[in-house]
């Protein structure tokens, strides 16, 4: 009796261990071990919470497959993943940052910020002679902060102005010559002139459109008047001399004669976009080497009839720099960043988390590189992906020439307090006065002014 008792108990504990194994996957998830599970692991597998974002245009299709290898090869993690929106998500995870409960692995770049809440795992203590040698040289510095690797590149980020060629042909801007040595703010302000006209149908064309809902412009136009960022690399407040005011001067002048919309201050990032789609600019701000694959695909859907338009032959441009200063390419490294939550959830933990991070971002990830124009930041990407480019020849060596005027974001060189601080200046101070700015509510003098006395006392 007590054999076949203990049979029984034999039998239940492995049917147990068979529906663990077998157990039903959703669409979003995945599970994964670095070695083989125990029974109670098997039974009840560590989850791994992911927020990541539509990084290029099939990323999702790309993600689902990668994380259903990862799951074959480690059954024991369960990987919850999200999508963000981009409009949404960064708010998002501050919320739950803030909240102490931000999730595993977060897509974006290291930040003094995120290691100020002292939720942001040091990757260092995981990272093998491996990993580090895969990298290509300098990749890896772009997820360090203090020293320390706080996030695992996927790809280099550029940030750049971009141009209808058919509308600067027309104007007759010589592109190939400012792809070739940049272009100073006189000789834009001069090009913009042309650029900007009435069409024949009685609409504006305007020379220069952007959103004013971000930062990205007025930090691409600062840096290329030799103010790296609000503050420099020893954190020492830098917006409030001769340099801010004349970059706020610049700006203000755009919409002051028509060169950007009057409505500047209120149109989104989409409504920027359908400007340029429409024909209504000749150039965008901000613009990325992915453009080339989204306006190639473009081309193709009004080609099948599924949209209307003009197919547009995309110009990656330099951002154009004060006549006296250094032009500048503000480039940076995106991938996965590690957090803790206030309930810590130990060690072991941790590991299963870097297991996937590095998944995501070794040889089988680098089509996010492949897809968006960029160079890989892994020698296993770049030979996984040889010969499989999408950039336009133009647009690559355009690319190319702005990276030898590459900047790195200043968070990566500053303390974390002062990062905090940095944050607190751009959220509560800097928006508000550029889209006042854009507005025609405050002029360029007074907003060097707010700048100049916030930045005083915030930045101490």
């Amino acid at each position: 009796m007590k054999m076949a008792k203990k049979s029984m108990l034999v039998l239940a504990s492995s049917m147990l261990l068979v529906t663990a194994a077998c157990g039903g996957k959703t669409d979003n998830s995945s599970g994964s071990s670095a070695s083989p599970a125990s029974s109670a692991d098997a039974a009840k597998p560590d989850t791994v919470k992911l927020w990541t974002y539509p990084v290029h245009g099939k990323y999702e299709e790309e993600l689902k497959p990668l994380l259903e290898e990862f799951n074959k090869l480690h059954p024991n993690i369960k990987v919850d993943y999200e999508m963000l929106s981009w409009a949404e998500g960064p708010k998002k995870f501050d919320v739950a940052l803030n909240a102490g409960d931000p999730p595993d692995l977060y897509f974006g770049g290291a930040s003094g910020n995120y290691v100020n809440t002292g939720l942001a795992v040091a990757l260092d203590p995981y990272m093998t002679q491996e990993i580090k040698d895969d990298y290509v040289a300098g990749a890896l510095d772009g997820g360090k902060i203090g020293g320390k690797q706080y996030s695992l590149p996927l790809y280099q980020f550029q940030w750049a102005w971009g141009g209808n060629k058919r509308i600067l042909e027309e104007a007759g801007i010589d592109w190939k010559k400012i792809q070739a040595n940049g272009w100073t703010w006189t000789e834009f302000n001069e090009a913009a002139k042309k650029l900007t006209k009435k069409l024949p149908d009685g609409s504006q064309q305007y020379g220069l459109v952007t959103d004013g809902q971000s930062l990205d412009f007025m930090d691409l136009v600062t840096r290329n008047n030799n103010l790296p960022e609000v503050v420099d690399k020893d954190g020492k407040f830098i917006w409030n001399d001769a340099r801010i005011l004349d970059s706020l001067k610049f700006i203000e002048n755009l919409v002051k004669t028509g060169v950007m919309p009057k409505e500047s201050a209120a149109l989104t990032a989409q409504k920027r976009t359908d400007m340029f789609y429409d024909g209504k600019a000749a150039i965008i701000s901000k613009a990325i080497p992915y453009y080339d694959v989204m306006f190639q695909n473009r081309a193709k859907d009004i080609d099948a009839g599924k949209i209307k338009g003009e197919k547009i032959d995309f110009v990656l441009l330099p951002v154009p720099h004060k006549d006296d200063a250094k032009p500048v390419t503000y480039m940076g490294a995106q991938g996965y960043v590690m957090f803790n939550q206030k309930n810590d959830k130990g060690e072991q933990h941790r590991k299963n988390a870097f297991l996937l991070m590095e998944f995501l971002s070794g040889a089988k990830a680098g089509n996010s590189s492949n897809e968006l124009c960029l160079p890989f930041v892994r020698k296993s990407q770049a030979k996984a992906f040889e010969g499989k480019g999408l950039a336009n020849p133009i647009n690559k060596t355009a690319s190319e020439t702005m990276a030898k005027y590459a900047s790195q974001p200043i968070d990566l060189m500053i303390s974390t307090d002062k990062a905090a601080q940095l944050k607190q200046f751009k959220d509560q101070v800097e928006k508000p006065n550029f889209q006042a700015l854009l507005a025609g509510e405050k002029t360029a003098e007074q907003v060097a002014e707010e700048f100049k006395t916030k930045g005083a006392q915030i930045l101490r």
